[in-house]
Parts: structure tokens; C-alpha cells; sequence
């Protein structure tokens, strides 16, 4: 039986008044930010149904800014709670699988019928597939502790990510959504694969956690550009930023295998 609050895992049942009563601000704080994610995310739908695409694409990047907020706010204040976890998982499928799904449906894959909106249902569904997957591999405790400098597959902002370059693409007039569709249907198609494979990417989840005094300057100046860069030229700042992530796809690969080669190595 689990003797701990959902919320609160400090509080087990014999506190259920006080549970009630007093929430404490470091459990509610990172899910606020995680509400402001999905209704973001939401919103982007709505934004996409009346034709807003930019606005709507922009409040996708929102989603993710929130996304990558929530987890380390809540580890910076241990307020971190099943229930957040939870929460997190369907904002994300939300936001990173429901929102993409019907922007690129609506600006493009719409000029298909019924074959452009399997697809947008199918990485919708990837993605859902994907999170799940995510959520379980969390109780696999007997994993290498080098294994979680990488992820199975494309993660859910990501592969949001990706799937949308075809839209910023289209902002800067390269590509016509609706003339394009069949190739968009090949490519998001693409995107829902890489989410639910089993290609090893960076996680960069330790990204940030120690930076030598001899970077910070560096750090916070490539921080500061690439923050000018995506308010000044944001559609095309996107599409790099999404071409170079692709691009590390060979080098976590090899660097994978390295180093499952090399615990094989010293276990025989």
C-alpha cells in the first residue's frame, strides 16, 4: 500500500489533515510552470485552427522554454512529486505531440484528406508512446549510470521540434505547406519514428551542472547571442538549431556504443 502522499512524499497517511490543510509553495511552484506549459500548448491549437501559424509555432517554443524550466525547478526546491511527474507527462503529450500534430495537419497535410491526418494522428501517438516508454524506464534501476547521459529515442520537445521545420521553412517562403504536402507526410512521418526508436541521443541532462570558471564568460555570451538570435531571426535560428541536433544523431550513436563496448569489456 502506498503510505505516501501524491503530492507530498514527506506526508504519509497519518497526516492526512495537515495534507489538506498546508501544501508547501516548493510542491505547487513547479506545477504551476507546468500549467503554463499546457496552456500554452492549448493555445498554439487554437492559434493554428485560426490560421495564426507563426504565433502558434512560437507558443509551442514557449511550451518547451516552461518544459525545461519545471524539472529543475522542482529539483532545485525538492519539490519533486509523483504528481508532478504525472502532470508533466500529459502536458507534454499535450504540447509536444497533440499541438505539432495538427499545426503541420492544418498548414499542410490537410490538402491529403484522410491520409495526411493518419500520420498526424500517428506521431501524435508516437509521442505518447514515447513518454510511456520514458516513464518506465525511470524504475529501471539496474542501468549503467553512464546510460543517463542519453535517451532511447527522440524526446517529446524534440521530436516537436523537428517535426515542425517544415513550418519554419515555410515562413521564410522556402517551402509552400499545401504544394509540399506529400513530402511534409514523409517527413513527420520521419519525426514520429525517431521518437519511438531506439537511436541513443544526448540527453544533456548534466549540461550546466558544472562549467568551469574559465567558460563562464563564453557560456554566458553564446547564451546571450543565441537569446538575440532567436528574438531577431527566430524561424531561422529554429531550423538550425533542429539541422544541427540531427546532425549529433551519428556521434551519440558512436559514442553509445563505445561505451556499451567498453561495460561489456570489463564485465567479461
Amino acid at each position: 500500500m502506498n503510505t505516501q502522499s501524491p503530492l507530498d512524499p514527506d506526508v504519509g497517511p497519518g497526516d492526512s489533515n495537515r495534507r489538506f490543510k498546508v501544501v508547501p509553495m516548493r510542491l505547487l511552484l513547479p506545477n504551476i510552470v507546468t500549467l503554463l506549459a499546457l496552456c500554452a500548448g492549448i493555445t498554439s491549437i487554437r492559434m493554428g485552427v485560426a490560421g495564426r501559424y507563426e504565433l502558434a509555432v512560437g507558443l509551442i517554443v514557449l511550451a518547451a522554454v516552461f518544459d525545461a524550466l519545471d524539472g529543475r525547478i522542482a529539483r532545485f526546491l525538492k519539490g519533486t512529486s509523483r504528481f508532478g511527474a504525472e502532470l508533466d507527462s500529459l502536458a507534454d503529450f499535450v504540447n509536444f505531440g497533440v499541438a505539432p500534430a495538427i499545426l503541420v495537419f492544418v498548414w499542410s497535410l490537410d490538402e491529403l484528406k484522410n491520409l495526411g491526418w493518419i500520420v498526424a494522428l500517428a506521431f501524435a501517438l508516437c509521442c505518447a508512446l514515447r513518454l510511456a516508454r520514458f516513464n518506465v524506464a525511470l524504475d529501471d534501476d539496474d542501468a549503467p549510470a553512464w546510460k543517463a547521459n542519453y535517451f532511447s529515442g527522440v524526446p517529446a520537445p524534440a521530436g516537436a521540434a523537428i517535426a515542425l521545420l517544415p513550418l519554419y521553412l515555410g515562413f521564410h517562403n522556402v517551402i509552400d505547406g499545401p504544394e509540399a504536402a506529400p513530402i511534409i507526410l514523409i517527413y513527420l512521418a520521419f519525426a514520429g519514428l525517431l521518437m519511438v526508436s531506439r537511436i541513443p541521443t544526448w540527453s544533456g541532462k548534466n549540461l550546466g551542472k558544472r562549467i568551469s570558471s574559465n567558460l563562464v564568460l563564453p557560456v554566458m555570451l553564446v547564451a546571450v547571442l543565441f537569446a538575440v538570435l532567436l528574438i531577431s531571426y527566430p524561424w531561422f535560428t529554429m531550423s538550425a538549431l533542429v539541422t544541427a541536433y540531427m546532425a549529433t544523431f551519428p556521434l551519440s550513436y558512436r559514442a553509445y556504443k563505445r561505451q556499451e563496448a567498453e561495460d561489456a569489456a570489463k564485465a567479461s
